[in-house]
């Protein structure tokens, strides 16, 4: 019976090349000498920008995204925190990086299946959706379904099992 999985997640290793890029660029650009602008990447996947005001702020997250858009992670797993003062004028925000699919998350995508009556059994199995179905064009109607209905996070589609 074939089947396949719905995931989140982000390439952690182009994740880092992105910010170590970012924060090289920084380090060289004329605008940011003698500012305190940087990113830096935690082990629990958060980004935290710190920059010298809310325009710098903007600045970094606009060269962040860029880096990133380049090395093909998608920036709708980004999901910015609000900017906290820190001291002085300088500023902190933080960045959570998407990886697994929450509860809510899956039961709507297992519900955009079952609505649509396509002959595929979706069972939610911690942070991944496995859909199986009798043939595999049935399961390439459900991750074409996926992509146009579930619009607000870059899904990935893996094992795909005959």
């Amino acid at each position: 019976m074939p089947s396949f999985d719905v995931i989140i997640e982000v390439d952690k290793v182009e994740l880092r090349n992105a910010i170590d890029q970012s924060n090289k660029e920084i380090s060289n650009r004329f605008d940011f000498k003698g500012s305190d602008a940087r990113i830096e990447l935690s082990d629990d996947e958060t980004l935290s920008i710190y920059a010298d005001d809310e325009f710098k702020m903007n600045q970094v997250y606009d060269l962040m995204i860029g880096k990133m858009a380049k090395r093909d992670i998608d920036i709708r797993s980004l999901t910015k925190q609000k900017l906290e003062k820190i001291s002085g004028d300088k500023v902190k925000q933080s960045v959570t990086v998407l990886s697994g699919i929450d509860k809510e998350l899956a039961k709507k995508i297992v519900r955009a299946v079952k609505d649509h009556k396509l002959k595929a059994q979706g069972s939610i199995q911690g942070d991944v959706v496995r859909f199986s179905g009798s043939k595999r064009d049935v399961l390439q109607e459900v991750i074409s379904l996926l992509k146009t209905e579930i619009t607000e996070v870059p899904l990935q589609y893996k094992n795909f099992r005959d």
